[in-house]
């Protein structure tokens, strides 16, 4: 038994070291792609901050979502953080399941290009919207007579540039449509639908994003036209720009391998165990000589046969 845990131990070990050197090759290519992305990320949170400046509280606008839906109050508005929470972090993990997993279907590094690319241009058209027009915020923090609902101005560029994280952007006011958290939600909700293998997983994964929308409006932080904005704009920019994007390999066939020349494990395995590995398929040398037998060549002689087949020019 312990032989067993230690061989397949061992096997995973190798899985993770073969499936981090070629996701760090692919990152030496693409980071400035993903570099942009993230800091992207800075920037959409530094627009909301500074919109927060504009923001002028007044009464709450008539909204349908809230005629049918009660209002969670403070008490409970954490419900609608925690499935964002558990929405985020879990597809997080299953973005990086190829180092660890047998299955995979796709390399993390151009999978993460894809989604920050889909994120980065729906959070641009979301800048552009709540910037256009200032809404009263619906949440309790953003009414009259809160010490949140309006800043005071800034006193120097650093306060503005360090946006108060996390503070600043739990209790913020003024960037309302669209929903960054549906952004989220659906960005994620459709790269799983696309590349993702469990049915049943990507028809719960609606279902939350419906219940998330729900949840968004009942906690009072967006209304429901920022919710049924993101829906709609969230989608077409997916769908628009997944056209755009060169598609990514289907490593579950491993019919188009990305494994670079150069990489070997330190024990000499060569560059097909390797690349075996590193699409989710079985190293086992007997499949090898399975094969040989197959095409009828001897294992031992081979590789001599093909070689001298190449040089005569004659096709086997």
């Amino acid at each position: 038994m312990t032989v067993y845990i230690a061989r397949e131990a061992s096997k995973l070990w190798r899985k993770v070291c073969v499936e981090t050197s070629v996701e760090l090759q692919l990152l030496a290519e693409k980071w400035k792609l993903l570099l942009t992305g993230l800091m992207f990320q800075y920037i959409h949170g530094l627009a909301a901050r500074g919109v927060h400046y504009l923001h002028r509280p007044g009464p709450t606008l008539q909204d349908l979502g809230y005629m049918i839906l009660p209002e969670l109050g403070r008490e409970r508005g954490y419900i609608s953080e925690s499935l964002f929470t558990f929405v985020f972090l879990s597809f997080v993990l299953w973005t990086f399941h190829p180092f660890v997993y047998h299955s995979k279907r796709f390399y993390t590094v151009l999978l993460w290009r894809r989604i920050l690319a889909f994120l980065v241009a729906s959070q641009l058209l979301r800048i552009i919207t709540f910037y256009s027009t200032q809404l009263p915020g619906p949440n309790y923090h953003c009414h009259e007579g809160s010490k949140l609902a309006r800043l005071p101005p800034p006193e120097s560029i650093t306060e503005v540039l360090l946006i108060n994280f996390p503070h600043g952007v739990i209790y913020g006011c003024g960037d309302l449509i669209f929903s960054s958290h549906m952004i989220f939600t659906l960005v994620f909700v459709l790269t799983y639908h696309k590349y993702g293998s469990k049915r049943f997983v990507k028809l719960l994964a609606w279902v939350i994003a419906i219940i998330q929308s729900l949840l968004i409006v009942a906690s009072r932080k967006h209304y429901t036209v920022d919710v049924v904005v993101a829906w709609y704009t969230v989608n077409l920019m997916v769908f628009f720009i997944d056209k755009k994007l060169p598609e990514m390999p289907d490593r579950s066939t491993g019919s188009q391998p990305m494994l670079p020349l150069n990489i070997k494990e330190k024990d000499g395995k060569p560059r097909e165990e390797n690349l075996k590995l590193s699409n989710g398929n079985s190293a086992d040398t007997a499949d090898w000589r399975q094969r040989m037998l197959v095409n009828g060549t001897h294992g031992d002689d081979g590789n001599h046969i093909r070689s001298e087949s190449a040089a005569n020019g004659v096709n086997r």
